[in-house]
């Protein structure tokens, strides 16, 4: 049975009560008496007594229902708040907001003032500075300067996270001060893992900006992952040691562990430097070129690779590509594919078998003479088991996306499809999230014969998406009385699902009671 409704807990109630009761009863007697008439550094109000994350749990619920106000802030800026994000209320949080999480709220070690670009950069400064055990910090749409950054590096020995996107005042002068203090002589933000710089760069000459991404991949010795453009730029220079006044660097390799939108041409390059890397995307055209090699890189798990070109690449070549990666990796998206080889699919499956996300989009095959077209019929005899070769025990995604809508699949594709997503489904047992989208087939046959399977099946499945694919009220119906944790079920556009079908499905979750939502149509 899907999830049934849950009773709250009683710290849940709790919360909502206070949320509900906020303006009625606990911060009634400041906002009328003591908010516009005094201005108070120090409060002992009623939240004083909560702990730091159930603050931090009602700063949360106000800032999303948008009830949140001045009045409410100045109660719960409280002083063992560890964690304060106000990017929910960014509106809000002004110069004097700031200055009283300076003198309040000492024990900080995460900071979120995304989006607050009322606080001027004096203000951030003494703010930072007020706050040396930051290890997470959000500057991202703020007034951040040179003088916020060069705060930053001087104050916050322990941070570990920095994000300081579209901040439109930051300098290639800045980035540098960041990293390394010109008073004292010494290096900056030892243990920073994070850095976020996206939207920062020069609209001109950027070769300034590009030397001071250079300095920061060298003098930020734990630097996991840096978000900033021109990164592949510094890379190039860094790799021909291109650079001057920055010491004898030999054998240079950097501990960047994730890196976003690689060009394929691009690999040799970063193998070479960056040999730490976990997680890659790698963008290529469509012209077939596989001949690139990453078992350099041992600690690979995640994967991405999109083909951005028109007409896209077989998915055959990526099932040679992973052939020695495969077993490593966990999280594998595959774009812009076409599925061509029936086999390529479930050969790519059988070659990951520690997967715990897999997402593709695959695009039909190019029509050639021969292509023959499937009927609406189907035989029961076609859905045999492809061999996968495991247990896919880790498996808690799997997204399948046919991006030519409403295109069918020559016969053997669709057979060698069905079967192939009967046998995963199967052998999937820790599923909680299914997508299969824009499925031209039916899926009807595909859940029957799963649900026929010997063991159980779908017994974590808490959400699943069929939209704009060929479904029967029938197997909604049979998923509904199955044993799974459904809580979110997509039918948007499925033809076969009409407003009489999804009325029965409402009735079906009122009378059992179960806690499911249904988006149709």
């Amino acid at each position: 049975m899907p999830k049934k409704k849950s009773i709250p807990s009683l710290k849940s109630l709790c919360l909502n009560n206070v949320v509900d009761n906020m303006k009625t009863l606990w911060a009634k007697d400041y906002s009328e008496n003591y908010l516009d008439q005094y201005q108070f550094l120090y409060i002992q109000g009623p939240f004083n007594d909560l702990t730091g994350g159930l603050v931090q749990e009602l700063l949360r619920r106000l800032g999303e229902t948008h009830r949140l106000n001045r009045a409410y802030l100045h109660l719960l800026l409280v002083p063992h708040l560890t964690q304060l994000s106000l990017r929910s209320c960014c509106g809000l949080v002004s110069n004097a907001i700031c200055q009283l999480i300076a003198a309040r709220c000492k024990n900080l070690l995460a900071l979120d003032l995304c989006g607050c670009s009322r606080v001027q950069s004096s203000v951030l400064v003494d703010l930072i500075e007020g706050l040396p055990s930051l290890r997470k910090l959000d500057l991202s749409g703020t007034q951040c300067t040179t003088q916020v950054l060069s705060a930053v590096g001087s104050t916050c020995r322990e941070l570990r996270e920095l994000s300081i996107s579209e901040c439109k005042q930051v300098t290639s002068a800045g980035l540098v001060h960041l990293a390394y203090d010109q008073t004292r002589g010494t290096f900056n933000c030892s243990q920073l893992r994070t850095l976020v710089a996206t939207g920062v760069e020069p609209k001109g000459d950027s070769t300034g900006f590009v030397k001071a991404v250079v300095f920061l991949l060298l003098a930020l010795p734990s630097l996991e992952y840096f978000a900033v453009g021109y990164l592949i730029h510094a890379l190039h220079l860094i790799q021909g040691q291109q650079f001057a006044q920055c010491g004898d660097f030999t054998d240079i390799a950097l501990k960047l562990k994730r890196l976003n939108d690689v060009g394929e041409h691009l690999l040799p390059l970063l193998i070479s430097l960056c040999k730490q890397v976990v997680e890659v995307t790698i963008l290529c055209n469509d012209e077939p070129n596989f001949g690139w090699n990453l078992s350099s890189w041992k600690n690979l798990t995640h994967l991405t690779v999109q083909c951005t070109g028109t007409n896209g690449r077989p998915l055959s070549e990526m099932a040679i590509a992973l052939e020695e990666l495969g077993p490593n990796l966990q999280h594998l998206s595959l774009h812009n594919f076409r599925h061509e080889d029936e086999t390529s699919l479930s050969t790519i499956l059988r070659r990951c078998p520690n997967l715990r996300v897999f997402s593709t989009y695959l695009s039909s095959p190019q029509e050639e003479d021969g292509y023959e077209v499937v009927q609406d019929e189907e035989d029961e005899d076609d859905l045999l088991l492809v061999y996968l070769g495991h247990t896919f025990k880790h498996l808690r995604q799997f997204n399948l996306v046919l991006m030519d809508t409403f295109k069918t699949l020559p016969r053997q594709n669709e057979v060698f499809l069905k079967s192939t997503l009967v046998s995963l489904l199967r052998a999937s047992p820790k599923l909680e999230k299914l997508s299969l989208i824009c499925i031209p087939f039916p899926l009807d046959k595909v859940f029957q014969k799963v649900l026929e399977a010997p063991m159980p099946v779908f017994g974590n499945l808490r959400e699943l998406s069929l939209e704009n694919s060929n479904v029967s009220r029938a197997t909604i119906h049979s998923l509904m009385n199955e044993d799974n944790q459904l809580a979110l079920m997509h039918l948007v556009q499925c033809q076969n699902i009409y407003r009489r079908d999804y009325d029965q499905f409402l009735q079906v979750i009122k009378q059992k009671k179960f806690e499911l939502q249904i988006n149709w149509p």
